[in-house]
């Protein structure tokens, strides 16, 4: 008899392989916090505790070069994702959006999904001690029904300064609070 895995549910982590530009990106994203006044009045109106220029600016890597170099290296990165997940695809995946989060301390982010894109990320710049873990869920969890408790029906992504998360765009996730002093600055995207 045997008993086989599947269906597996694909997640990356790796460093993103470049510390100065890491370095850079933050000072780039607290620019952007500071001067993008409809990013900033979008986040207040939608609640977001700090800034994020998810609804305000869609053109960060032509913008800031700064971004079009996190760029090449995110679209090596997701291209060794789309192997590892057995892709079939007749082109290369492609950016389809960047933003920039800027979470202030005790601020979250709900559980979500990014529809209309295949693969999804997350490049962590700032990640003060205590600023919150990505928490990804089980996708099988609403079918479950009556099924007995799993100890991993969710599992917790820390994120360290430099990390990059890839994971398939319809795995739900959630940004835990931030119970950092500080704020934690992330860069997220999606490739279709």
């Amino acid at each position: 008899m045997t008993t086989r895995s599947l269906f597996p549910t694909h997640f990356y982590e790796a460093a993103l392989g470049d510390e100065e530009l890491v370095s850079e990106l933050v000072e780039a994203c607290r620019e952007l916090a500071r001067e993008d006044r409809a990013g900033r009045a979008w986040s207040k109106d939608k609640g977001y505790r700090g800034y994020t220029s998810y609804a305000s600016l869609n053109d960060l890597p032509a913008r800031d070069p700064r971004f079009g170099d996190l760029v090449k290296l995110l679209n090596r990165h997701v291209a060794r994702f789309a192997k590892d997940c057995g892709f079939e695809l007749g082109r290369r995946l492609r950016l389809d959006s960047l933003w920039v989060n800027v979470l202030k301390p005790g601020g979250t982010h709900s559980g979500h999904i990014h529809p209309h894109s295949v693969v999804s990320g997350t490049v962590y710049v700032a990640v003060p001690p205590g600023s919150g873990a990505l928490k990804l869920e089980d996708p099988r969890l609403p079918m479950l029904m009556a099924a007995p408790a799993r100890p991993d029906t969710f599992v917790y992504a820390e994120p360290a300064e430099g990390s990059l998360f890839l994971w398939e765009s319809w795995l739900r996730h959630e940004v835990m609070p931030n119970a950092a002093k500080d704020d934690r600055i992330s860069i997220s995207f999606n490739y279709r």
